[in-house]
């Protein structure tokens, strides 16, 4: 006689589980209503032999010392159970009873452009969605006013049609859901016309939304239970709100701060000077110290964008751009060569030339 182990393909220190889901697996490719050849019949003979032994402890004990566990003769295939669970999904002659008309909405799924001024402190929106809401006529009864559904006179309200089924086994029961109401174990005989019996109707509605300060693209705000109303009044599902901030000609964001460039002419970076900057969020007053270079980053603290999570704002900076005149009138171009006879410049190096002034801004900016 075969080894119960090999027969399922598990090892002796099998849990359960493991034994059953073996089973299943075999007697969905066994089973005489799937294979009806006669070699996959005596197999499944085994099979299910096998599984008795090992899903029974005591017998599976016996088994292990070496006993037989249960002989083939005139065995009972006593687990009917788990053949009609692997089958029909449920016990044999078992019913789950009627279901219910009643189901979650689906979720759904709104996108929602923001300025990059919105994302510093947040935004309120009325957004309008065209959604599933529920029926004013019938309130989600599914039924016309007045009417109420009736029991099925075919599976008296059970939901389910049970039948006889000859098999290898012997006849079995099974249950499948009836066709007559499709499983609900109710019929209405008067849908509502609002609805056409569906409990809900189809329009427009205003959502209110709140949008937290420092969203970003691509993020997903959850909403729960601000989705569509479930058929027959069932509860709604939720609505997400996928955010993305617009492009910004002047700003850009680096997480929490935000980033720009700020052309300073020669003479004003030579002498110093104070520029005021009309930020997201109002004028800052930018002072610039006599000497200052290009692809230099001044930091104005707790201008940036607020921080979604935690507390405060991240920061301002400026990348500095010196602007070299390119046309001089004579007294310019004197002035200018006697201010170079004056300071030699250093010798240029290569170095100096390997990347431009975006690149060392943006090196700056985020390193």
């Amino acid at each position: 006689m075969a080894d119960h182990y090999e027969v399922l393909g598990v090892s002796r220190d099998a849990t359960t589980d493991e034994i059953k889901k073996a089973y299943r697996r075999l007697a969905r490719q066994l089973h005489p209503d799937v294979n009806p050849g006669a070699e996959a019949s005596e197999t499944f003979k085994s099979v299910t032999h096998a599984y008795d032994v090992l899903s029974d402890s005591a017998q599976r004990q016996k088994y292990d010392r070496g006993g037989q566990g249960g002989g083939a003769e005139g065995q009972n295939f006593g687990n009917f159970g788990d053949i009609f669970e692997t089958f029909f999904g449920g016990g044999g002659g078992s019913t789950r009873g009627p279901r219910s008309r009643r189901e979650r909405g689906q979720d759904a799924l709104i996108r929602v452009e923001l300025d990059l001024a919105e994302v510093i402190f947040g935004t309120h929106r009325d957004l309008e969605v065209d959604t599933a809401i529920l029926c004013d006529t019938c309130k989600g009864s599914c039924c016309q006013p007045g009417t109420a559904p009736v029991t099925c006179d075919i599976c008296r309200g059970t939901g389910s049609i049970q039948r006889a089924v000859r098999s290898l086994l012997g006849n079995v029961m099974t249950s499948s859901p009836c066709g007559s109401c499709r499983g609900y174990g109710t019929i209405i005989a008067t849908p509502c016309t609002t609805c056409s019996g569906q409990g809900r109707v189809r329009a427009r509605r205003t959502v209110p939304v709140d949008v937290p300060a420092g969203v970003d693209t691509g993020l997903r705000l959850q909403m729960p239970g601000s989705g569509e109303i479930g058929p027959a009044g069932g509860p709604n599902g939720d609505l997400y709100l996928e955010m993305k901030v617009r492009h910004h000609d002047v700003f850009s964001r680096d997480g929490d701060d935000l980033l720009c460039s700020l052309e300073v002419a020669m003479t004003g970076a030579i002498l110093g000077t104070t520029v005021k900057l009309k930020a997201l969020d109002g004028d800052v007053d930018v002072e610039l110290r006599p000497g200052v270079q290009s692809s230099e980053i001044l930091t104005i603290k707790d201008r940036g964008v607020t921080k979604l999570r935690g507390s405060g704002r991240g920061d301002l900076k400026i990348g500095i751009q010196v602007v070299t005149p390119t046309r001089l009138d004579h007294k310019e171009r004197d002035l200018i060569e006697q201010f170079a006879a004056r300071h030699s410049a250093p010798a240029p190096s290569l170095s100096q030339y390997q990347q431009g002034l975006f690149a060392k801004l943006r090196d700056r900016f985020l390193g």
